[in-house]
């Protein structure tokens, strides 16, 4: 299987693939690369719609410019970890921003939760993810108030007057909470349609259907998530019979 970068050619080759609606797999087949490779490679230069052989291969070329004259991400920055192969973890990096772009997520704003995900700490104030990610405090900026919107992320107050942004054990929780408050809003506003184009229409009856569904999704997943947080969140107590082992194993 080839290594290294792809080669102009090779983005040629995916250019057309797409142009040919191909699905990743079957690009990446046809190259003999991995899926994920294909994968980033698209999301990173503009998306299937907007994905040009030539602009991407000269935007990898200056990025890798840019890697050679910048100081090293690590330098004022959280260490990812002792021992860890940097190489790998840029990779994994890398697939796990596009996943989240996969689900909606904006580029900029996928990188600063793959940031925050993989630093060991969990939480980075606004100038290590401008240092960390070789961007502007604006780019951040952003990102960070679309995330604490959605619920993935949440301030605290560090040291003196920074704030530090941290993605916890919640963010899944505090997410899916919000998801199922945004389906449970489009039933409202969807029904609200109802009464305007008058209740015996066709568009009144697919408007009905629409926020019946979207109230059955809402209670759905308000009911995973409490039932998902009890089991994996929970502590189990001790019961009678388990203290009293306990006691004749320490007697």
């Amino acid at each position: 299987m080839p290594g290294g970068r792809l080669t102009q050619q090779e983005r040629r080759q995916i250019a057309m693939g797409l142009a040919d609606s191909l699905a990743y797999a079957e690009i990446a087949r046809g190259l003999d690369r991995p899926t994920s490779t294909v994968t980033r490679e698209v999301m990173r230069n503009g998306g299937p719609t907007a994905y040009r052989a030539d602009l991407a291969h000269r935007a990898t070329e200056r990025r890798a410019r840019r890697r050679g004259h910048t100081p090293p991400r690590d330098q004022g920055a959280p260490l990812q970890g002792v021992g860890r192969d940097d190489e790998a973890v840029r990779e994994y990096e890398e697939t796990f921003t596009t996943l989240f772009m996969q689900q909606g997520l904006s580029k900029m704003t996928a990188r600063v939760l793959t940031c925050l995900f993989i630093t060991d700490s969990g939480s980075l104030t606004a100038s290590e993810l401008v240092l960390r990610l070789q961007v502007s405090p604006a780019s951040v900026s952003k990102a960070v108030a679309f995330l604490g919107s959605q619920g993935l992320i949440r301030r605290e107050r560090g040291e003196g007057r920074r704030e530090r942004y941290v993605v916890d054990d919640d963010a899944s929780y505090r997410s899916t909470i919000a998801s199922a408050h945004g389906a449970a809003h489009i039933a409202e506003i969807a029904r609200q349609g109802v009464g305007i184009l008058g209740r015996d229409t066709p568009a009144a009856v697919r408007l009905e259907n629409y926020a019946r569904f979207s109230d059955f999704i809402s209670e759905g997943i308000l009911r995973a998530v409490e039932q998902a947080r009890e089991v994996l969140y929970t502590k189990l107590e001790p019961t009678l019979g388990d203290t009293a082992d306990s006691s004749r194993e320490r007697g």
